[in-house]
């Protein structure tokens, strides 16, 4: 049975100016992340210009695969961008 992990990542901008200043992160972010196998939406506080929640959702065979994958993200956006984030999340989805 495949194991699906859902980790929801809450986002800090703090130079954003305007929501083109924030959506320029976030396209940077979402496009690193996906080179790391995972689908990433934003999914929540679309109008805010400094605010963000991205949804990241990764599929595999064992529980530890999927939070290691996961755990790859919130290095990734750490390691480009330290501090914007604020909280994450992780779901186990059945």
């Amino acid at each position: 049975m495949p194991v699906v992990g859902l980790l929801s990542i809450e986002i800090h901008v703090p130079g954003a100016r305007s929501l083109k200043d924030k959506r320029t992160v976030l396209r940077s972010a979402k496009d690193r992340l996906r080179r790391l196998n995972v689908s990433v939406a934003e999914i929540d506080h679309q109008s805010l210009r400094q605010r963000c929640r991205l949804g990241v959702a990764a599929v595999g065979v064992t529980q530890t695969g999927v939070e290691r994958s996961l755990q790859a993200v919130v290095e990734e956006i750490e390691r480009h961008d330290p501090g914007l984030i604020v909280a994450t999340d992780l779901e186990w989805l059945a």
